[in-house]
């Protein structure tokens, strides 16, 4: 049986992986560590670097922590019990060349009790400019990691990705999704707990290798104000979808968690430009009508 214990400390290493990874990938910019101390219980090891080559401002945390559950959170987890225990690394990355694109990964565990416990995260991409071959390379990678535990979980986790990173308000999905899961366990898997954990551990391998990929193809591309101003206008959508509808940010306010953690997800800069139309033909046009949900990337 796995403990939170033996999960927490396996969340360590990958945070520190992932850190090298994007160190390396970026060539310049270095993290800065933040420990921190939550009263109610636990804490965690906050990460961020700014103003690198590539990665204007990225965030890669890590929490582990316990206590008693608000009213709020308990009646929206439909649970009776007070204790609980979390913890999990969750990234967002703003790099400043528009041809490189946002990346988001959160892999997470949560438990009351050996009866109500789950692991959840996700990984998906924004790309200011959707650029179709690293967009079938991001899916390709995700369904081999997904195909490795059960044939059903990409088709399954696609789909709730592109219904979870939808910004309803503007009727566009946040990018081209990835994939996204919540609750899940033996049950809700078909697979043991030790593979469920397994599984949410290969997520969190597989990010440095599709990040330093999506870097390197796209770092050297030449772009102009343009391109930098539309961006900006993406990054609006992005801290739109954080602010209404992001499960984690509403967890982490209402369990009084680091404010600097919870919204490092936000861009350094983003803009707000009213009743935007892109040029007909143009590349921005050709983005903003793949932000829809069940494109098959694969």
């Amino acid at each position: 049986m796995i403990i939170k214990e033996l999960i927490a400390d396996e969340y360590r290493l990958i945070q520190d992986e992932i850190c090298r990874g994007l160190e390396q990938a970026d060539g310049k910019g270095k993290f800065e560590e933040e420990l921190w101390q939550r009263e109610e219980g636990g804490g965690g090891r906050s990460r961020v670097m700014q103003n690198g080559a590539i990665i204007e401002k990225g965030g890669v945390n890590f929490s582990a922590v316990f206590g008693k559950l608000p009213e709020a959170v308990k009646k929206s987890f439909n649970v009776d019990s007070d204790d609980f225990f979390a913890t999990g690394v969750s990234i967002v990355i703003h790099p400043n060349h528009p041809f490189v694109p946002i990346i988001h990964m959160n892999i997470r565990y949560f438990e009351m009790n050996e009866h109500i416990r789950w692991f959840g995260g996700g990984i998906d991409l924004t790309p200011h400019y959707i650029i179709e071959n690293d967009a079938r390379f991001f899916h390709t990678y995700l369904k081999q990691v997904c195909d490795q535990f059960n044939a059903n979980f990409y088709i399954k986790f696609k789909a709730w990705a592109d219904d979870y990173f939808f910004i309803k308000h503007r009727n566009e999905t946040r990018g081209i999704g990835g994939i996204f899961y919540d609750r899940l366990t033996p049950i809700t898997a078909g697979v043991s707990w030790e593979k469920v954990f397994e599984f949410s551990k290969a997520v969190g391998h597989s990010f440095v290798p599709i990040y330093s990929e999506l870097i390197n193809r796209n770092k050297d591309k030449s772009f102009n104000d343009s391109n930098k101003q539309w961006q900006y206008q993406r990054r609006s959508r992005y801290a739109e979808f954080n602010l209404v509808y992001d499960a984690g940010t509403k967890f982490g306010l209402e369990t009084n968690g680091r404010i600097e953690s919870i919204l490092m997800s936000l861009p350094p800069q983003a803009n707000w430009i009213y009743n935007y139309e892109p040029d007909a033909g143009s590349e921005e046009e050709k983005t903003l009508n793949l932000l829809k949900k069940g494109i098959n990337w694969v």
